[in-house]
């Protein structure tokens, strides 16, 4: 499954750390952030989505305290 959702951060270089660390995590097909359109794109299997997307705001929180995603 593949959502986007709106995000909030607040520099493209948060936006490309958050998005790697993202994309290490297991489950995570493939990951975007747009910082200038502040849209958050994940791809994950759909039986494990709410799962892989907590996990990824999560990490995306340790980087970025101010990273929020609107679900």
């Amino acid at each position: 499954m593949k959502k986007k959702f709106n995000c909030e951060i607040d520099c493209a270089n948060c936006a490309a750390k958050v998005e790697d660390a993202i994309a290490k995590l297991d489950g995570v097909e493939s990951v975007r952030i747009n910082f200038m359109m502040q849209k958050f794109t994940l791809e994950a299997p759909d039986e494990r989505f709410d799962e892989v997307l907590r996990a990824a705001v999560a990490a995306g929180k340790k980087i970025e305290p101010d990273f929020s995603v609107e679900c």
